[in-house]
Order: C-alpha cells, then structure tokens, then sequence
C-alpha cells in the first residue's frame, strides 16, 4: 500500500469483514473464497495485519481452519480474545468452536 491507500483487493476484505454478523466468525479460506480464489489466505491475512481501522472493519472475527485465533493479531491475541467474548463466542485455549459459530455465507 503506498500512502495508506487501500487497495482494491483489500477494500473486498474490509467490506466483508463488515457483514460478518456479531456472534460469529469466519476463517482466512472463507474470505480468501469469498475473493475467488482459496489460495489467497495468506494474502487474506496480510490484509488484515494492516487494517487501517481495526475497530471498523472487525478483523478479530476472522479464525484459522481450526478455529485459532491469530497469534500476529496486531491488537494481541488477548484482544482479540475479549472482542470474541464480548461478542458472545465462547473462547477455550484461544480456540473457537467452529460448529457453533462460523458464519456460513
């Protein structure tokens, strides 16, 4: 990104994160899908790293396949665990039950 511009890539990111609704959570491979392509999930995650506007666009809501939270989450891990709880996800071992509340799209 070059003068904190977003790209149009990450803007697609952001605007999903955005319609994830409060309780649930997604993984890195349901919005790298959500772009068309499964194998963006890295990128997915480096899009996240740098959002611009943590508490806008709701990166804490994103998990990994196993239902993880993110160790490079740029709040903390803590953080992200409290955002989680407060929006009624159970959290165990930094671990989200993803039968329970992954957001099916």
């Amino acid at each position: 990104m070059k003068n904190n511009e977003i790209t149009p890539t990450a803007k697609k990111v952001y605007d999903y994160l955005r319609t994830i609704p409060e309780g649930k959570v997604v993984t890195y491979g349901q919005i790298a899908e959500h772009l068309g392509n499964k194998k963006m999930c890295r990128a997915v995650g480096n899009i996240l790293h740098a959002n611009p506007l943590p508490d806008y666009y709701p990166c804490y809501k994103v998990v990994n396949a196993q239902g993880k939270l993110a160790q490079n989450f740029g709040l903390g891990i803590e953080e992200q665990k409290r955002r989680l709880e407060k929006d009624g996800i159970k959290v165990e071992d930094y671990r989200v039950t993803l039968e329970l509340y992954q957001w099916i799209t």
